[in-house]
């Protein structure tokens, strides 16, 4: 039973389900990293492999999984299998989170950072990472 909050309704105990099997197999790393690049554009398994740093076999069997999710396709040219990410939703998705997560990183380097050469200033020791290497240079 669907029940409205905020304007909308609850989706149905099926729909959450596939939503739930789509998410737990974008919960892998490796095919996260696989869903990413194919939102970049299509490849073949081999250029996978080499991009994602995985195992022939390995970067193969995280394509079928992804394919019977109905996440990937693929379509033949000649004797290569080419993958690509034909719903541009899913691609938002992955955008969308894996951006969001590397702004959070990025925001967290920067303040670490500018934390260290704070303590740097009040030590009147260089910060870690400057660059500078104690007795050679300024």
């Amino acid at each position: 039973m669907a029940t409205e909050v905020g304007g909308f309704d609850d989706p149905s105990a099926e729909v959450l389900a596939e939503a739930a099997a789509a998410f737990g197999l974008l919960a892998s790393s490796a095919r996260l990293h696989i869903v990413w690049a194919l939102a970049q554009g299509e490849s073949d398994v081999t250029g996978l492999a080499e991009r994602v740093g995985g195992a022939l076999p390995a970067v193969s069997q995280h394509l079928t999984k992804l394919k019977l999710a109905g996440l990937v396709r693929s379509r033949r040219e000649g004797r290569r299998q080419v993958y690509f990410v034909d719903d541009p939703d899913v691609v938002t998705v992955v955008r969308l989170m894996v951006g969001q997560l590397t702004d959070r990183a990025d925001r967290a380097d920067r303040a670490e950072r500018a934390d260290r050469a704070e303590r740097a200033d009040r030590s009147g020791l260089p910060a870690q990472g400057t660059g500078r290497v104690r007795g050679f240079g300024a």
